[in-house]
């Protein structure tokens, strides 16, 4: 697979988390398609369809295969926001998956819990180039960006200690965790565990299925327990969207 984006699709599934990047795209078309419109232009230079999938797993997966039938993507970007499920993390910080697994998918006892029917995997890696060129656009926005692109204000409201970068599994079903036990189950199925989110193995099956290299980053908006719907909308509009604003802009410009 090349590694050289020449049609880039990048997938939100909310508006905010794609706030700002439509509006500087360059020479942009809108193509309306499967109730979604379909935004194409160039940013920084690449090629780029941007396009709000909206939540949960046959959403995303709908719309990455459009981008990919439809207006003929080299590669897949999702950006947004995840639970953590792993103590360590921190609301602020940013996982890049390295490998994402539909938590939810169960067909047993036809075949092993986990696993995707037909397929025999349980587990879709990203693609290490992009998600290498990835990882180093979030390491290079959180040491140099971040500061000067969240207030203050925002930084105390939200409890933001200095961001870090982690790369890992991130597991994804048709449920917004939002209780301890439930986050402690799919860390215990799941020991390696970094985030919990609902669209992104849907796209890494696809783009898998499709031959697509894809990637996956999502900023920690919550801890996945009782506190999680807490301010969801609020960080998500103040601090996850120039998130993705900034990480976006490096890994463009990286060309």
């Amino acid at each position: 697979m090349s590694s050289h984006i020449t049609r880039l699709g990048l997938i939100s599934a909310m508006h905010q988390e794609q706030a700002g990047l439509i509006e500087i795209m360059q020479d942009t078309e809108k193509s309306h398609r499967g109730m979604r419109d379909y935004v194409s232009g160039k940013l920084w230079g690449i090629d780029t369809v941007c396009v709000l999938s909206r939540m949960g797993k046959v959403a995303a997966a709908a719309t990455a295969a459009t981008l990919i039938e439809r207006f003929g993507v080299t590669h897949i970007l999702f950006t947004g926001v995840a639970g953590a499920a792993e103590n360590e993390l921190r609301v602020g910080d940013i996982v890049v998956a390295d490998a994402l697994v539909q938590h939810d998918m169960n067909t047993m006892p036809l075949f092993p819990q986990y696993e995707v029917p037909l397929l025999g995997l349980s587990h879709f890696s990203s693609d290490k180039s992009l998600t290498d060129r990835l990882a180093q656009a979030a390491a290079d926005f959180v040491t140099h960006d971040a500061a000067d692109m969240i207030s203050e204000e925002d930084r105390a409201s939200f409890q933001l200690a200095s961001p870090r970068v982690f790369r890992g599994l991130i597991a994804s079903g048709d449920e917004f965790v939002h209780r301890q036990e439930r986050r402690d189950a799919l860390k215990a199925a799941f020991p390696p565990l970094l985030a919990l989110e609902m669209e992104g193995a849907a796209v890494a099956q696809v783009c898998f299925e499709f031959g697509v290299p894809f990637a996956v980053i999502r900023t920690i908006s919550d801890s996945a327990n009782e506190s999680a719907p807490l301010d969801f909308m609020q960080f998500i509009e103040r601090v996850a969207s120039r998130y993705a604003f900034g990480v976006v802009k490096r890994l463009c410009v990286q060309g």
